[in-house]
């Protein structure tokens, strides 16, 4: 028997020529293994030319990135304009942080040849103080309650009941899980800056008292009206500020003593005319 012959699974070639098998068992013929290596029709063939052409022609980008965005994307005259906007921003708030500090700052050379201008521009909005922070931080509750003169539509001149509008503040402050900056603040905020341009006779220290009296004076109309105080055609005349002032009640471990006594405040009447607008100082 021919060493080739290897029975029935012995394969043929052209002309029922047989072909042994290879080394690792391969039985395909040379013709098999060069159109296997000739062929196209495998998985790991690579595009030609002529395929990255079509892609290009489809709209596929072939190099990612390369696509503008950001002010990058606008037109040169919407690129100076952002440019200009984002740059008179930027002075702003430097400006802005510059002012704060020399105002939080210590006396300074800057703060005492330029201090009118950095006050004008704190108060009363801007005003900061480190009361928080203090060694010995304010442990008293404050109380600022306010009433009115008011001239009914029939002529005559009543006197209303004391608002607690620091109650009113709290009670809106109560369950709300962001107040606003006015019902935490404005109050609060006012009523200190009264106290510290005011002496013990409840007169102004300068400008900056005025401003704050302006101030409160504002604050009080604004609360009385929101509460309806002058009734239908009235209209209020004067407004008179009064605070109560009592000590916050020290744990029982510091072996503190403090008054519980209240401490009542009661400032002078402020007339003020239909519009507002603050009319004469005290009454």
């Amino acid at each position: 028997m021919d060493a080739y012959d290897t029975g029935s699974d012995a394969r043929h070639g052209r002309g029922g020529q047989e072909h042994p098998a290879g080394p690792g068992g391969d039985t395909g013929g040379p013709g098999e293994s060069v159109g296997a290596a000739e062929g196209t029709g495998g998985t790991g063939a690579v595009p030609g030319p002529s395929e990255e052409a079509a892609e290009s022609a489809a709209g596929f980008p072939t190099e990612p990135g390369e696509s503008s965005s950001g002010v990058a994307a606008l037109s040169p005259r919407y690129q100076i304009g952002a440019v200009v906007a984002l740059t008179v921003v930027a002075v702003a708030v430097c400006a802005h942080l510059g002012l704060v500090f020399l105002h939080l700052a210590p006396s300074n050379t800057l703060t005492k040849q330029h201090g009118a201008a950095v006050d004008e521009w704190v108060f009363p909005e801007f005003e900061q103080n480190w009361k928080l922070f203090a060694p010995n931080p304010l442990q008293q509750n404050i109380s600022v309650q306010v009433r009115a003169e008011v001239s009914t539509a029939d002529g005559e001149i009543r006197t209303t009941g004391w608002y607690d509008l620091s109650a009113e503040d709290g009670r809106a402050i109560d369950g709300n899980p962001v107040p606003s900056h006015t019902q935490q603040n404005e109050l609060r905020r006012a009523w200190d800056f009264f106290v510290a341009t005011h002496d013990s006779e409840d007169r102004p220290v300068g400008l900056r008292g005025t401003l704050s009296e302006s101030y409160l004076r504002r604050i009080a109309v604004l609360r009385l009206e929101r509460n309806d105080a002058a009734g239908p055609g009235g209209l209020i005349e004067r407004v008179q500020y009064r605070s109560r002032t009592t000590n916050v009640e020290p744990p029982p471990w510091s072996g503190e003593k403090v008054s519980d006594r209240p401490t009542v405040r009661e400032l002078p009447w402020w007339t003020v005319s239909g519009d507002g607008a603050l009319k004469e100082g005290a009454a």
